[in-house]
């Protein structure tokens, strides 16, 4: 019997080959959508699966209440590692603290290249678990030891045996190679640490950190944890809440510590006032809500185009029940034939996720693969088969096998006009979907144009920046400015403690005149040189810039007009900032300046309030260069490659653009533009491809019709206006239905960001339009084809 129904829908796929190609190939659309979306989901709800510690692995965090508003960071001050390990041992497997992870240049004979690392106490790699794959796993207990991953290895050293060999470090410090671990694979936390450094060395190479001992307001480390075995992360929170207020009992900032778990750190990584608020599950959850919909809108075409060719079927169902057949049996057809139809739409489904992988994966900033050799996968590939067939084929299988024999063989089987109705609301279902889509794309898209047209507040284009990682940089940086200057490859060439494009430290311990005492203060700290403002095109609005003409500037700062209002001074010039710890050496800071607020952090929020202060420490991170335009780009980056590797030979020349670390920022929300639009327009593809289905069978089925109407002198638009006005108002009131909803969703989208668009009538005007004149363009084809058809051929049978 089985063989009998494969046969049976084989020949009917194959006899109505147009209808068969818009099942299949609507059908494969959606699914190799599903498909695509299930595996971004997968690997999404998969990350850091490469550590088996992961449910015992956290992050130190500390909310601190400024003003009335709790902040949430990770950095943690260093004495917190001690107070651990005394008094909390018991709760834990393993402390480590941590550096911030930064590139940093590795050299071995002439080989020199530039790699992402960190300086972490010993326990990490027992706490990751690190595979080894040479040497020792203990090997950051040798303080002049490094341990690197198999690609880092091999980029140094080739096929030679790395252990025991030196590695010169910034060109500052040697270490010898004690352990080579596997690369962390692409999906997890860890991905970009390529090398480990023991922390101690970090104490003995920075005199700051070793200085900072003791010091609970210097929150300038990373702290991670895992937790014993008996246990649980909200526990050990409740017992080490208080352990930084305890030891700062005057702090007004009322610190509270928590364990922030792995398993949250890529997907529920936001806060709002000490609480989690959500990240990236977002994004899982719309795109599996897409996918849903898409392959939905998919099985949608398949139930209208199964119940409209009812009459075609008509005649062979009426059989079937008079030689005994039962309405069990014709269900049991059809839902083969239904699998049928969905096992050639997975087939072709997984060619075009073969095809077309490679782009999602470059568009999304995956490496997901289709998991062939996984059991699992097979399995929910079938169950993805049965239950799409099921979904799709139920309907028309209970639809037709309800046909009465005596009717259907008679030839006075007609189809009720009631019985158009669910296929109506189906069509008006799958437009409201790709209208709401439509809408959603164009929001989205005109959030990150508007937030793209803010002022920068500086000149971002024509500006690079060269990471100065290490003393040397900073010992040589009037000379190298010189020379980069007399080079012609440049016009302004300054120093800064953190990029153009971030902010690297915070600073708290700070008043003025006029500062009210329970004002807590939260400033965005940056050493530069004097030369910063002009380098960047960084306009000065108020008072003046720093100069070197000025010996007392060495004490002096410039301020943003963020910091202007949030100080609450209307005139701030002349006014000092004093370090509020009256046992400090430090001397009072002169405001000398105001400048444009520029972005530094997020485009979509507030800019920070800043302090640019002149750096008298040397604290030289970045080299920050202002391209002569009176020359090419590749002819200024040469002179600049030559004077840089005459004094810095076992460095690495690298560089950024900042116009492309600025554009970095709107990466997340372009992806889920691009994506978007691209789910949007295949969503619009499989419902006129539906369309077009039922147009054709409409035409088909009207065909005599339409000849009479001809015959009488009816014209070709008045023909295709009565084939095309019900499908037109179906979709206008599709997009009736779906605005309301966009609404609701897209403004609570936008309610993520500070600066945001208006939701205009516009966009959803601009929607409609779209929606017509796609559901105009799809209809009109066949109709139009229906009504300069020769009348004579559909006659001159009567």
């Amino acid at each position: 019997m089985l063989k009998n129904y494969l046969k049976i829908a084989w020949r009917n796929l194959w006899k109505n080959r147009i209808y068969s190609v818009v099942n299949v190939g609507g059908l494969a659309v959606g699914m190799a959508v599903a498909l695509m979306i299930g595996l971004w989901v997968v690997d999404e709800l998969t990350h850091d699966q490469y550590f088996g510690n992961k449910d015992q692995i956290a992050q130190v965090y500390q909310n601190r209440t400024r003003n009335g508003s709790i902040n949430t960071g990770n950095a943690v001050p260093r004495p917190l590692e001690f107070v651990l390990r005394e008094q909390y041992a018991d709760h834990f497997k393993h402390i480590v603290m941590a550096s911030w992870e930064w590139k940093q240049s590795l050299a071995y004979n002439d080989n020199i290249i530039s790699r992402m690392g960190n300086y972490m106490q010993a326990g990490i790699t027992d706490m990751l678990d690190l595979k080894m794959v040479n040497g020792q796993k203990d090997g950051l207990q040798d303080i002049d030891g490094i341990m690197l991953d198999k690609s880092t290895s091999q980029a140094l050293f080739g096929s030679e045996d790395p252990i025991g060999k030196v590695v010169r470090v910034n060109n500052e410090i040697d270490a010898t190679v004690t352990g080579v671990y596997e690369d962390i694979p692409f999906n997890n936390s860890f991905h970009g640490l390529q090398f480990l450094i023991p922390w101690e060395r970090y104490l003995a190479w920075r005199e700051w950190v070793s200085e900072a001992r003791d010091s609970w307001n210097n929150n300038s480390f990373q702290m991670l944890v895992q937790i014993a075995d008996n246990m649980e992360m909200d526990e050990v929170t409740a017992i080490i809440k208080n352990v930084k207020k305890d030891q700062l009992p005057e702090a007004q900032s009322n610190p509270q510590l928590f364990l922030f778990p792995m398993k949250d750190w890529y997907l529920r990584n936001n806060f709002e006032e000490g609480r989690q608020a959500g990240g990236r599950i977002t994004y899982v959850k719309l795109f599996g809500i897409i996918g849903i919909l898409v392959l939905v809108l998919a099985c949608i075409n398949f139930m209208n185009l199964g119940t409209a060719r009812s009459e075609k079927r008509a005649k062979e169902v009426g059989l079937r029940k008079t030689i005994g057949s039962n309405r069990g049996h014709l269900v049991h057809q059809f839902l083969g034939e239904s699998f049928l139809i969905t096992l050639l739409a997975f087939f072709f489904a997984v060619i075009l996720v073969l095809v077309f992988l490679g782009s999602f994966n470059e568009l999304s900033g995956k490496e997901v693969q289709l998991p062939w050799k996984s059991p699992l996968f097979w399995m929910a590939s079938m169950l993805f088969i049965c239950i799409t067939a099921l979904l799709s084929g139920s309907y028309p299988a209970l639809y037709l096998s309800s046909f009465k024999p005596a009717e259907a063989l008679k030839g006075t089987f007609k189809v009720g006009r009631f019985s158009v109705l669910p296929r109506k609301a189906l069509v008006v279902i799958q437009f409201t979907a790709s209208a709401a889509f439509i809408i959603g794309t164009l929001v989205v898209l005109q959030q990150i144009r508007f937030v793209k047209n803010r002022p920068v507040g500086y000149d971002k284009e024509g500006l690079i920046q060269i990471p100065a990682a290490g003393q040397e940089f900073s010992e040589k940086r009037e000379l190298i400015r010189n020379e980069f200057l007399a080079s012609g490859a440049i016009t302004e060439m300054s120093t800064s403690s953190a990029p153009a494009t971030e902010i690297w430290s915070n600073a708290g311990n700070y008043t003025w005149d006029g500062k009210p005492d329970d004002f807590q203060v939260s400033l965005a700290w940056t050493f530069v040189s004097p030369e910063y403002a002009k380098s960047l095109g960084l306009k000065v609005i108020m008072g003046r810039d720093f100069s070197r003409e000025f010996p007392t500037d060495s004490n002096a700062v410039l301020i943003n007009k963020a910091a202007m209002k949030y100080m609450g001074l209307s005139n701030p010039i002349g006014k000092y900032l004093r370090n509020s710890d009256t046992d400090s050496p430090d001397p009072p800071l002169k405001i000398i300046g105001v400048v444009e607020d520029m972005i530094v952090q997020s485009p979509f929020e507030p800019v920070r309030q800043g302090v640019y202060a002149f750096d008298k420490y040397g604290i030289t991170n970045f080299y920050n260069l202002r391209l002569n335009p009176q020359k090419s780009t590749e002819e200024n980056l040469e002179m600049v490659e030559n004077v840089f590797k005459e004094h810095f030979s076992k460095v690495p020349f690298d560089y950024q653009f900042v116009d492309n670390q600025y554009a970095i920022k709107f990466q997340s929300e372009e992806r889920v533009a691009s994506l978007a639009g691209i789910f949007t327009v295949l969503a619009i593809f499989i419902s006129c491809l539906g369309l077009f289905g039922l147009t054709a069978f409409v035409a088909e089925r009207r065909t005599k019709e339409i000849g009479v109407r001809k015959v009488l002198g009816a014209s070709v638009f008045g023909l295709w206006k009565m084939l095309s006005k019900d499908f037109l108002a179906l979709v206008l009131i599709a997009c009736t239905v779906a605005i309301p909803i966009a609404f609701y969703i897209m403004k609570g989208w936008l309610q993520n960001y500070t600066y945001r668009i208006d939701l205009s009538w516009a966009i959803f005007a601009a929607a409609i339009l779209g929606a017509l004149f796609i559901t105009f363009i799809t209809v009109s084809f066949q109709a139009i084809k229906a009504a300069n058809a020769n009348p004579v051929k559909s006659l001159r049978t009567e």
